[in-house]
């Protein structure tokens, strides 16, 4: 598992923290107003032990040619509320105006600049490359009046930026402790879970979740694949079954240029580890709005395939029961649609209710956590979409690569940084 530096090594009282957060959050379009603040919520825990620090924070909402690219005050706002402490907004991100603003600090303030990728060299076509992340404006005037970098920004572990990668070779970057559940959840999902291990994908992003599968399978660590929502409509489809033209159509133009790319995968898997897979064995359609159940000896159909039936549900339950971890990511239905979220709350109360590890693995099954307030009844909810699947998947994460760096770097020379540590 990877080795970073946490907030448990280092004293940071009194200390200049450049603290990097991926709070970008559902904004309501007409008005602005956050429809989900979780991700705000998720950082409060690091900013309370930041309490005796200088905390410069630094985030991104959307990206420009975005309805939802905006500043960062209104986060600056509803952060402030939440944490029940003002934190100040300055409209700058490495200018004279932030660097003024971060100079005037003391200890227990806290700032939070304007949103990063309003900078040229964070993002879009000025974007600096991943060597030039170190000279760049944003790390050369950020390093130069901070102690320390501390990173939660788990939403965009997959990506790179001077504000997410750019600081690791200057001063010590550490895992906030948000970032450090993540690492310690996902990365024990991926490296050493708990057997049984049963690993549930669904939604709709089936090159993604068949990518997991695979590289869970090479790393022999799971035991089970169970397969649900358009996932599992896919494999139905590639083991044989019509699922029928439209919800083949449907699959095809989620897919677009990646079909083929996944089918082979899907193929794949049916071929060489077909004993490690749970499919649907019966499925619920979406006739005149109302729930039609059918058997998968029924098909073809020519409804849309919305939820998994009671008998899948049924057999699931055991294999999700006896397992001692279980890793959940993608709903197993059109469960924004209330006549067909069963399938979905099924799956999530089970997960509530079972006895092992529960990692839940971001993106809309998160949310729906979330939305039903039972995060605290799962061992890990993950705040990541693209970063979850990308860490279960087995991609590079340049985040969490860059705080491992400098991890190596720095963990030596923490007494002669005199920054302290816990012991």
């Amino acid at each position: 598992m990877t080795t970073v530096l946490s907030l448990d090594d280092v004293r940071l009282a009194g200390r200049t923290v450049l603290y990097r957060v991926d709070v970008n959050s559902p904004l309501e379009p007409s008005t602005g107003a956050f429809l989900d603040d979780s991700r705000l919520r998720s950082i409060l825990d690091t900013l309370r032990d930041l309490s005796d620090a200088k905390v410069v924070i630094m985030g991104h909402q959307s990206r420009p040619g975005k309805d939802d690219f905006t500043g960062m005050e209104v986060h600056c706002d509803r952060l402030s509320r939440l944490l029940g402490q003002t934190i100040r907004f300055v409209a700058d991100v490495c200018g004279d105006d932030a660097i003024t603003a971060i100079e005037e600090m003391q200890p227990g303030e806290k700032i939070f600049l304007e949103n990063v990728r309003m900078h040229s060299e964070e993002y879009g076509p000025d974007k600096v490359s991943l060597e030039e992340e170190p000279s760049s404006e944003i790390v050369t005037r950020l390093s130069a009046i901070a102690d320390v970098y501390v990173s939660d920004a788990f939403g965009a572990a997959h990506r790179n930026s001077p504000t997410l990668t750019g600081f690791a070779e200057e001063m010590p970057c550490i895992a906030g402790r948000l970032m450090n559940r993540e690492i310690r959840a996902l990365g024990l999902a991926v490296d050493d879970p708990p057997r049984p291990y049963v690993a549930i994908l669904g939604g709709a992003k089936c090159d993604d979740s068949l990518r997991v599968a695979l590289n869970l399978i090479e790393r022999d660590v799971v035991d089970c694949i169970p397969m649900v929502g358009v996932v599992g409509n896919l494999m139905l489809w590639a083991s044989g079954h019509d699922i029928g033209e439209r919800n083949k159509e449907f699959i095809r133009n989620a897919m677009g240029g990646s079909f083929d790319e996944t089918w082979g995968m899907a193929e794949r898997l049916l071929s060489d580890h077909s004993e490690k897979l749970f499919l649907p064995s019966d499925l619920v359609t979406e006739v005149d709005g109302k729930r039609h159940p059918i058997g998968i000896d029924e098909l073809p159909t020519e409804n849309p395939i919305y939820d998994i039936g009671f008998q899948t549900l049924m057999d699931l339950r055991p294999l999700i029961m006896d397992a001692n971890c279980v890793m959940w990511n993608g709903p197993a239905s059109f469960f924004e649609l209330p006549e067909f979220a069963i399938g979905t709350i099924e799956i999530l109360n089970m997960c509530a209710e079972a006895t092992g590890v529960t990692i839940v693995g971001g993106g809309h099954t998160s949310a729906l956590v979330n939305q039903r307030g039972m995060s605290g009844e799962v061992s890990h909810n993950s705040t990541g979409g693209g970063s979850t699947l990308g860490m279960l998947s087995g991609e590079p994460m340049p985040v969490i690569e860059a705080l491992a760096r400098s991890n190596d770097k720095y963990r030596p020379l923490l007494g002669a940084l005199e920054l302290g540590t816990s012991e």
